[in-house]
């Protein structure tokens, strides 16, 4: 594959990671600027998520039907437009609105990324190959955004950390222009119902977290299961059941879950940590944040090599096993000193760099190029949905950072959980992958 047209594709998950930990640096400013509470925060975050978890099957769809280049160019566009808006907001509610947008754009970008990898590269060593280096260079994003945000925020205040993916995204508008062909569309349609149903069933169940309204946990129900029940009578199903049939493909996807409820979770309740425990200003919180940033960018690539010469499940199980230490270092945690919390960082950020590659390639291999698409896109709705969920739940059972010693507990709590939540992991990575 060409070391540019694979770069260019990276440059689209670049910028969709790079607005999670970019923003995650900037929350307490912002909040503190907006007059923005934890639930506010918690949006800031998870407004952006929700909507790139619920839309990401549709972005799959259109792909596939109307060509992935005019989708992801697209994408970009509505992606760079709403990265103004953000940067211009005046209250919190008109920054999770944009920030809503900013998911539509990334829904519409981020599959289109794993389907042209999957087409250019056929053979399956290639494609784990390739996937690796698309891992390296994306998880880049996670140790820039906490630098560049935490200059930023010190240097110009938060409002730059979202302006500055204009640039960026006319760089790799005109990079995709020139050597990402058009490929070849599929006949059908998009399945509107099902998209529909997936982002009330979504919404609602993180609005229940969020807001502590259990009440919301009904529609969320009833949309999941109307949501099955459209797509198993629909003759172009926005996500083909089919796939799920697959022992290797389901448990892919069910570990790719697990990766980023505990990533996102964390990366959310560390950030606040930092900043309103130990009391880091925002350029020292983004520096203590690399361990767990910028493991994941140099073991990607490891992960992609590993995976194509002895296959996904030994990447996936070592990186579940060491993530998994790295969770129940949390118990470690207490109300002053970095040192505690060393040993999570650098447990959960080696056990993120050695899964995503090698989860991303289980779950896409054998998939036929035509269903690339919608598969990237699958894989992709689980994490992102899961990582949703993640930075509600962490959020909900950490609590108020300004209450030290609950917030700690908090912490200990969700260690242990996310713990015993990736040995699981491990355990099913070993009898389905």
């Amino acid at each position: 594959m060409r070391p540019a047209l694979l770069i260019t594709l990276c440059t689209g998950m670049f910028l969709v990671q790079l607005d999670v930990t970019v923003v995650t640096v900037a929350l307490p400013a912002l909040g503190e600027h907006l007059h923005a509470g934890v639930g506010a925060l918690q949006w800031v975050v998870d407004g952006y998520s929700v909507v790139l978890a619920a839309l990401l099957l549709t972005g799959g769809a259109l792909g596939d039907v109307l060509g992935h280049r005019g989708v992801v160019l697209t994408g970009f566009a509505v992606f760079g437009a709403a990265s103004a808006a953000c940067g211009l907001a005046q209250s919190a509610p008109w920054l999770v609105a944009a920030r809503a947008v900013q998911g539509v754009g990334a829904a519409l970008l981020l599959p289109g990324t794993l389907a042209v990898i999957n087409r250019e590269c056929p053979d399956r060593r290639t494609r784990a190959r390739a996937l690796g280096i698309w891992a390296g260079v994306s998880a880049l994003a996670l140790p820039a955004g906490p630098l560049l945000g935490g200059a930023l925020v010190a240097v110009a205040g938060w409002r730059p950390v979202f302006l500055i993916n204009a640039p960026i995204v006319a760089a790799a508008t005109i990079a995709i222009r020139k050597l990402v062909a058009p490929g070849v569309r599929k006949p059908g349609c998009v399945d509107l119902p099902g998209a529909a149903t997936a982002a009330l069933g979504l919404g609602s169940g993180v609005y229940a977290v969020i807001g502590r309204q259990p009440v919301a946990v009904i529609p969320a129900v009833l949309a999941a299961a109307a949501f099955v029940l459209i797509e198993h009578r629909s003759a172009d199903p926005m996500l083909p059941l089919g796939l799920l049939r697959s022992r290797r493909t389901a448990g892919a996807n069910a570990i790719s879950a697990a990766m980023n409820f505990a990533g996102l979770g964390s990366i959310l309740v560390f950030t606040l940590y930092l900043q309103r425990v130990l009391n880091f200003p925002p350029p020292v919180a983004g520096l203590a944040m690399l361990p767990l940033f910028l493991t994941p960018a140099l073991l990607g690539p490891l992960s992609g090599r590993l995976a194509a010469k002895f296959g996904t499940r030994p990447p996936i199980v070592a990186g579940l096993l060491l993530g998994a230490v790295g969770l129940f270092a949390l118990l470690r945690a207490g109300t002053t000193g970095y040192a505690t919390v060393l040993p999570a960082l650098l447990g959960l950020g080696a056990g993120l760099g050695l899964l995503t590659a090698a989860v991303v390639t289980a779950a896409v291999d054998g998939v036929p190029a035509e269903r690339a698409g919608i598969a990237g896109g699958v894989n992709n709705a689980a994490r992102q949905a899961a990582g949703a969920l993640g930075v509600a739940v962490f959020g909900a059972v950490a609590g108020d950072p300004a209450h030290a010693g609950t917030f700690v507990h908090g912490l200990h709590l969700l260690g242990a959980a996310a713990g015993a939540l990736w040995l699981a992991a491990a355990v099913l990575a070993v009898r389905t992958t």
